[in-house]
């Protein structure tokens, strides 16, 4: 046997009884951020311009789409709802960094809906489309990502996984649904700050989620899709995966809960998080920031995040220059921060003039080791200094409290809902893994 297989072996022999309360646990609340953020997401052009095009299709209506009223087959399903659970860039982030819900969980919600499953067997899934992400993520390393956006890497892989689970594939099968997914794997980071970047996600769990339900009715794949030499692991891994580097220790621990994941507060690019902190709380301490001459920001060297000027709200989530600008001016950062109209506000390109980013290439660049320092000069020649090395919601820092949660939540639901679908939605999605099929199916009807 090979390592493909190996893994596959593993894959299968993870089910309900091996996995503790604590994961279900999380992914209830992983369920519950994520479908918040994709009721939300609906609200955005890019998801708009793909529900017309799915729509047109007139697809067989098998599988509810979120938050446009229509149904249609599995794949697009997939497809559309992990652009929506994605477009906001709020869904939670795992570790190491990546977007491991949203290629995972809309797949797994069109497959229950199709079998009728109860919210442990979703759950169960999820856990396990997230922890092969998780595996696969930690043998990419960050070479990879620069290049490729992650989701776009491991999310078909992971999707793959998770439907399976869904399928009750065996092991070969297993072997054959993530070979066909390695084919459909890949994502340039050349399109952050776009509207393409959501599909990355979306179309890349879709992908997963077919690659299952083609390998389901027979079709074949390499089963050695991982270690072959002109395989998965030289096109994305550089080149090798170590057996003993975690790859084998799928499902040992479970990475949705050791180390865990991050709760984002802001809907921006993780990394601008360390920016937007800082501004927060050298607010705190300036109090009139209109007093403000110039912030310097120094920093780690990360990608994409250079912007001094975006012009769309799309941008301004990867600008480092107007997540600190911004969270000077305003404070904390909302969904309403990243609209086209607010970047244009003139006194958040004012305050972005006055920013300056000093890369220190001896601040190291993974989201657990990095920090961030802000020097801010005032007109009277005062100076304040914020260091931040760990942003709120930060894997390993202080978990966010079910309160603040909820603040986001709202923030999210307040959009769509009413008030009282909006508390009946909650009741459900925050305890998904308890939910019996007839419960799955209401929570869906709700985010329909």
């Amino acid at each position: 046997m090979g390592l493909t297989a190996d893994l596959c072996e593993k894959i299968v022999r993870v089910t309900d009884a091996s996995i503790p309360d604590d994961a279900y646990s999380r992914a209830d609340q992983v369920a519950l951020d994520a479908l918040s953020v994709a009721l939300a997401g609906t609200t955005q052009d890019a998801p708009k311009i793909i529900a017309d095009y799915v729509r047109d299709q007139k697809a067989a209506p098998q599988a509810t789409v979120l938050g446009f009223g229509f149904k249609t087959t599995p794949f697009y399903a997939a497809y559309l709802n992990g652009a929506s659970m994605h477009v906001l860039d709020f869904e939670p982030m795992s570790n190491p960094a990546n977007h491991a819900t949203s290629p995972v969980l809309p797949g797994v919600l069109a497959l229950a809906e199709q079998s009728g499953a109860d919210g442990r067997k979703i759950a169960t899934a999820l856990i396990k489309g997230i922890e092969m992400e998780s595996r696969l993520r930690i043998a990419e390393g960050h070479p990879g990502s620069y290049l490729f956006h992650t989701p776009g890497v491991v999310g078909p892989m992971g999707s793959a996984v998770a439907a399976s689970h869904m399928l009750g594939l065996d092991a070969n099968q297993i072997a054959y649904a993530i070979g066909i997914a390695g084919s459909r794997s890949g994502a340039l980071s050349a399109n952050s700050g776009t509207m393409t970047k959501c599909t990355h996600c979306g179309l890349g769990g879709a992908q997963g989620l077919e690659s299952a339900l083609l390998a389901s009715r027979g079709f074949t794949a390499s089963s050695e899709v991982l270690e072959h030499r002109h395989g998965y692991a030289y096109a994305y891994l550089e080149g090798d995966i170590d057996p003993n580097g975690g790859i084998l220790e799928y499902g040992e621990t479970f990475r949705i809960s050791d180390p865990g994941f991050a709760i984002k507060l802001f809907p921006a690019q993780y990394t601008t998080h360390w920016a937007i902190n800082a501004g927060i709380e050298a607010r705190e301490k300036i109090g009139d920031t209109s007093a403000i001459k110039k912030a310097v920001l120094t920093l780690p060297e990360v990608q994409h995040a250079h912007r001094p000027l975006p012009e769309t709200g799309l941008a301004g989530k990867f600008s480092m220059q107007y997540a600190l600008a911004a969270a000077l001016v305003d404070g904390p950062l909302g969904i309403d921060h990243f609209l086209d109209e607010a970047v244009q506000r003139t006194d958040m390109r004012a305050m972005m003039e006055k920013v300056t980013l000093n890369i220190d290439p001896t601040i190291p660049e993974p989201a657990y080791d990095r920090w961030f320092i802000l020097d801010v000069e005032l007109e009277n020649g005062e100076k304040v200094n914020v260091r931040i090395d760990k942003p709120l919601g930060h894997y390993h820092r202080e978990p966010v409290t079910p309160e603040r949660h909820r603040i986001k939540i709202h923030d999210c639901l307040g959009r769509v809902l009413s008030a009282e679908a909006e508390e009946e939605f909650v009741s459900l999605a925050s305890r998904l893994h308890e939910l019996s099929s007839k419960e799955v199916t209401r929570l869906l009807k709700i985010c329909s």
